[in-house]
């Protein structure tokens, strides 16, 4: 079995990895609310003109929460790949 990046069976091995892969599960479902609910309530502020400048600051926050979702999910592979097997790696498919 090679391990790749982004081969999430690889997340089943061991009681760690399960254990991080569902906390960054979890995180990765906060940020994503966190985000929508930012871009929700944004969206209501616009509709009064003065709650503009608290709904820019709002998109803003959902946009930056939005761009952390894929470092999240980078951070988790790679530290997945950090628990799992290193001779895999060298191995290429030959298929």
């Amino acid at each position: 079995m090679t391990n790749r990046l982004f081969d999430t069976p690889r997340h089943e091995h061991t009681p760690e990895q399960r254990r991080f892969y569902a906390l960054t599960e979890i995180a990765y479902t906060a940020v994503d609310f966190g985000a929508a609910l930012c871009f929700i309530i944004g969206s209501i502020f616009f509709f009064y003109d003065s709650l503009t400048f608290a709904a820019t600051w709002l998109f803003l926050i959902g946009s930056v929460l939005f761009a952390a979702k894929p470092s999240i999910r980078l951070w988790r592979e790679l530290k997945l790949l950090k628990m799992g097997d290193y001779k895999d790696l060298a191995q290429r498919k030959t298929s």
